[in-house]
């Protein structure tokens, strides 16, 4: 008995699909929370790149034994033939050696974007009711941080086997700052090479064919007076001798107004180029 009347009661009821009317009000009818502003959005995506170091922390290998290694192997490979001893040798080899290594470990962002895109992560920040650049600051943002421990980690090994800077706190502070002012502006180099390029491989390929030399033939090592006169011009107008020797100057306890210029033109010139490049790759990657 009781299951007829169940029967007729639902049979009594209309069934008709939601119109589209009905869903627009459903969805409108509460208020929106507010769009994230740029800045905040820059500082999620910032967030999600240290979580990623966190799942993995093999990635923190380049921030951490490959600095240590590098000041090491330099400082005894060619302390004693070109200073005549390491202690003579460090003063002038590790603000070099930490603004090659620092630029060096920027590269990996380039892989880090191609690997995001190659996984679709991508198409779904793209449909975010974000700030479009937010994801590619984010992932420099958040590289920052790993340049800072590199950074550390060096002055850290430097201080140990006998680096005395003249400028103190202050001027290891201001020589650092510097450093990561150029590096978030040199990354996005990288971030163009990740959506231009099609597998992490080719990523890595080129950026050390652009990296290696730009690296090496500066003032990292050797003063460029020793050097052909063919080989100084090109080293004394390459940033990264700028930055190396802006750098090694505030660390001594100087204030190298030109090469401070210089190394911050070249940051905006970097940012304005390839962060205009990325970001039209990104929009029709």
């Amino acid at each position: 008995m009781s299951t007829a009347t169940t029967t007729k009661d639902l049979g009594d009821i209309e069934l008709r699909a939601p119109r589209a009317e009905d869903l627009a009000a459903l969805l409108v009818a509460g208020e929106r929370p507010p769009r994230p502003s740029a800045w905040s959005a820059s500082l999620t995506f910032g967030w999600r790149a240290m979580l990623k170091i966190k799942h993995v922390p093999e990635q923190l290998f380049d921030v951490t034994a490959f600095p240590i290694m590098m000041v090491l192997m330099y400082t005894y490979l060619f302390g004693g033939a070109i200073a005549g001893s390491v202690s003579a040798y460090i003063q002038f080899l590790l603000p070099g050696i930490l603004t090659m290594s620092v630029v060096m470990i920027t590269m990996y962002t380039g892989v880090a974007v191609n690997n995001d895109i190659s996984k679709g992560v991508f198409d779904r920040f793209r449909t975010l009711p974000i700030w479009r650049p937010a994801p590619m600051v984010g992932y420099l943002l958040g590289d920052v941080v790993r340049y800072l421990i590199a950074s550390v980690v060096m002055l850290a090994v430097g201080l140990a086997i006998g680096y005395r800077p003249d400028g103190g706190p202050v001027g290891i502070a201001l020589g650092v700052a510097l450093l990561m002012v150029f590096s978030f502006s040199f990354s996005w180099i990288w971030t163009m090479f990740g959506l231009l390029l099609r597998t992490e491989k080719s990523v890595m390929g080129v950026s050390m064919m652009v990296i290696f030399p730009m690296t090496f033939l500066s003032n990292v090592f050797v003063d460029p007076k020793t050097m052909p006169g063919w080989l100084q011009a090109f080293v004394n107008n390459s940033p990264v001798t700028h930055v190396a020797t802006a750098v090694r100057e505030l660390m001594a306890g100087n204030w190298p107004a030109a090469d401070i210029g210089w190394s911050l033109g070249w940051s905006a010139v970097l940012v304005f180029v390839f962060g205009s490049v990325t970001m039209r790759l990104y929009n029709r990657k």
